[in-house]
């Protein structure tokens, strides 16, 4: 029971990392900071990372190698932001490690999609078939893509007092 509710409390969190991932990253691509957006996807993608080490441990699994490849990423793109404010190669080094870290959540998306979705699992049960191969391999290019994009038209917009 408590290890459902567990789920249940990461999978709400990794599903608000995703939105918020998304909308901080389509402000980039739009040249805007998105200040409360990017705070609220940085807290999240690190919560559903560390919460994701919590789960009963039976070995070591893909989930656990990504958790633990994602946290450098994800301490280098809060670093960026916050202590050096976006400032020289700091601003590609956020925008890139950004979008990194939101792949990384929807990379798990799609693996938890083709394991929990009856539809998706019989296309791929052992997620080794071409629809599981495409579908990932689809995901990477487009975010290749918003990570050249959102690079180039990503520029810090000045600080505004009131």
């Amino acid at each position: 029971m408590i290890l459902r509710i567990y789920t249940i409390i990461h999978t709400l969190i990794s599903l608000v990392a995703i939105f918020t991932g998304f909308v901080a990253v389509f402000g980039l691509l739009a040249a805007k900071r998105l200040d409360g957006w990017t705070k609220w996807f940085l807290v999240t993608a690190v919560a559903t990372t560390i919460t994701g080490f919590f789960f009963p441990f039976h070995g070591f699994t893909p989930a656990i190698g990504l958790g633990i490849i994602s946290l450098p990423f994800l301490a280098l793109t809060i670093f960026a932001r916050y202590p050096k404010h976006l400032a020289g190669p700091w601003r590609w080094i956020y925008v890139i490690g950004g979008v990194i870290c939101l792949y990384f959540n929807l990379f798990v998306a799609v693996v938890q999609a083709f394991e929990k979705i009856p539809a998706l699992h019989a296309l791929a049960p052992t997620q080794t078939e071409p629809p599981f191969t495409v579908t990932q391999l689809s995901v990477l290019a487009i975010f290749v893509v918003l990570a050249v994009a959102a690079t180039i038209r990503f520029r810090i917009e000045p600080i505004r007092t009131t």
